[in-house]
């Protein structure tokens, strides 16, 4: 693994987040469709809004 790799793969922030059923059910969908977790579906959410926000 690459330096560049090993350093976004270090997590030292944890939080916790309550959701509503209706959210939490298309949390899910997202990870079935694209094969991964939770925190990385929303980690991508984040990055989407923030270079939006950026425009």
């Amino acid at each position: 693994m690459s330096n560049k790799k090993e350093k976004e793969c270090k997590k030292s922030t944890r939080l916790q987040f309550r959701f509503d059923d209706e959210t939490l059910k298309q949390l899910d969908e997202c990870t079935e469709i694209q094969k991964t977790t939770r925190s990385d579906v929303v980690r991508q959410g984040i990055k989407k809004i923030h270079s939006e926000l950026k425009k």
